[in-house]
């Protein structure tokens, strides 16, 4: 390895280590000013919470509460959520890509149905399919779906042209020039769809928890309000937190995995 190789790589792992450590100083900061104002009451830590309060409220779940089976329930919605939307969005794009007259038919629907807001459509999905995890998944695949179709489709119809010309004058198929061409070279288009989309499916579940739900983290946020414990919602948004970066954090892995 050259000497200018060496040099790049140490300055390249010096520039992530100090992005990493500043990271972590500047979430560290924010707690402990947080916890400083709760404690000598600047901030009124009934209405805030502190982290203390936070960190005892979720150790008394996991032991009193069964905090692992709300989790469980949030996150089961939301990958039942999630791979239902990616099919769905795989298959209509692929047929927009194969079918100009569809995408230009359903376009403006999806514009439309996209700019709704979702939360309204609640009630409605109580009523048609109950208030049960039906609706709480449905809710969510109702928020994430039409922004995966579009991000999709528009990758689809924007690859290369020349390659695929390439291979139709060796007389592919079109299924070749998907399974070869299209598919492959939107990868990454793809893989940022389901970075995208797991967070919108879990922001969906919630939504859907809070509406129609007896356990959940959702229900768990709700509850805390309803009862003024804002000890109990600070720490539910919290796990919501840790949850949705683990979820982004794991999509990553997949993707340099797949090295796209």
């Amino acid at each position: 390895m050259s000497d200018s190789r060496k040099k790049f790589l140490r300055s390249y792992r010096k520039n992530k280590l100090i992005i990493k450590l500043s990271q972590i100083c500047l979430a560290l900061s924010f707690l402990l000013v947080w916890e400083v104002l709760a404690k000598y009451e600047i901030i009124n830590s009934f209405i805030t919470s502190s982290p203390s309060k936070i960190v005892v409220t979720i150790i008394n779940l996991f032991i009193k509460d069964n905090l692992i089976y709300h989790i469980f329930i949030t996150l089961s919605e939301t990958l039942i959520a999630f791979i239902i939307t990616l099919i769905i969005s795989l298959t209509l794009s692929i047929l927009i890509y194969k079918s100009p007259t569809l995408d230009k038919i359903i376009d403006p629907y999806l514009t439309v149905i996209n700019s709704l807001p979702k939360v309204a459509l609640g009630p409605l999905l109580i009523i048609w399919v109950g208030a049960n995890y039906k609706s709480i998944i449905l809710m969510a695949i109702l928020i994430s779906i039409i922004v995966s179709i579009q991000s999709i489709s528009i990758g689809f119809k924007s690859t290369n042209t020349n390659r695929i010309k390439l291979l139709k004058s060796f007389k592919a198929t079109d299924k070749d020039i998907l399974k070869y061409v299209v598919i492959p070279s939107n990868y990454k288009i793809i893989i940022n769809s389901c970075k995208i989309n797991i967070g919108l499916c879990l922001i969906g579940v919630i939504m859907g928890e809070f509406l129609t739900s007896k356990a959940g983290l959702g229900y768990l946020i709700l509850y805390g309000s309803q009862v003024f414990n804002l000890n109990l919602v600070m720490s539910g948004i919290i796990i919501l937190l840790i949850i949705s970066v683990m979820l982004y954090k794991i999509i990553t892995k997949i993707e340099k995995h797949l090295d796209v």
